[in-house]
């Protein structure tokens, strides 16, 4: 088992009587790179800030890296690139770093900080200056300036450019690889479903779904057989087969989606059913989302 960077136990928060985070529990081993997910109001913003310390919980207890997300020898291990990047005026962007640099003890350095950020062109430029999306890429070199441990990031791609968004990807598993541990929310399921080894869902403030990628895929929908049918098949003669959830046509395309795929795959040829260019797959990470957060309102 390997040494715990963050741990939340039985935590809640309560803001004007209403419950944004529900006795929630779970730990977060270091060196792993995990997403939390949830959609709008689900309470992973608040999670974010009891991590790091910005709220304190109303009941239960949260550990970072050992210790009280507040205190300053942990501050200091840690990174965080929130929504609202803010800039100062009359900055340039080399000065924007470096003044975040001097808040370490430890500090990466400011050339390496350009090139993981992407901003090397726009070193001379006014912090005020820049679009959306360069303002993500410094929002990220400020929350790595200290090398940090663990790093936060809260929905970090959003307005940046597809190349942008490749170097930061790409930055963020090489950081993975040296052992720091990366907590990201998005809403880009699909880099979710790429970069990240655990997926978190909560809604509501309350845990709903907690493993990999695929046993999160799996778990809420399952495993999919597609095929091209043939003339006789129709929808009614496919639902009399057992172990199919749920069907999904387009054209004489049709989707089967199960919780054994292995025997329904043999029960379709046992049953002589006619289909050519048969694929068997998971379902995507947004589809199992959709059902998981369905289900939990349920």
């Amino acid at each position: 088992m390997k040494e715990a960077a963050i741990e939340l136990h039985g935590v809640t928060k309560i803001f004007k009587g209403k419950k944004a985070v529900d006795n929630l529990s779970l730990t977060v081993e270091k060196g792993s790179v995990v997403a939390l997910l949830g959609p709008n109001g689900a309470g992973k913003t608040t999670t974010v800030s009891l991590i790091l310390g910005l709220l304190q919980p109303t009941s239960g207890s949260v550990k970072l890296l050992g210790g009280d997300p507040q205190h300053r020898k942990v501050r200091d291990r840690i990174g965080a690139m929130l929504q609202d990047v803010s800039v100062i005026d009359s900055l340039t962007v080399a000065e924007t770093i470096n003044l975040f640099r001097h808040y370490y003890e430890k500090p990466l350095p400011l050339e390496q900080l350009l090139a993981i950020s992407g901003l090397q062109d726009e070193r001379g430029k006014m912090a005020t200056a820049l679009s959306g999306g360069q303002k993500r890429r410094l929002g990220f070199a400020m929350a790595a300036a200290g090398d940090p441990e663990v790093l936060f990031l809260d929905e970090p791609t959003v307005g940046m450019d597809v190349t942008s968004r490749q170097l930061f990807w790409d930055t963020v598993k090489a950081m993975a690889v040296r052992g720091r541990t990366i907590v990201l929310t998005t809403h880009y399921l699909e880099e979710a479903d790429q970069i990240a080894d655990r997926i978190i869902v909560i809604n509501g403030g309350r845990l709903i779904a907690d493993g990999t990628p695929s046993q999160v895929k799996a778990t809420a929908i399952g495993r999919t057989i597609a095929f091209t049918a043939g003339d006789g098949v129709t929808d009614e003669t496919l639902r009399s087969v057992p172990g199919i959830a749920q069907t999904e046509w387009s054209g004489r395309r049709v989707k089967l989606f199960s919780g054994d795929t292995d025997r329904l795959i043999a029960e379709l040829i046992r049953r002589q059913v006619p289909m050519k260019d048969i694929e068997i797959q998971s379902g995507g990470l947004e589809e199992a989302f959709r059902t998981l957060v369905s289900s939990s309102k349920e």
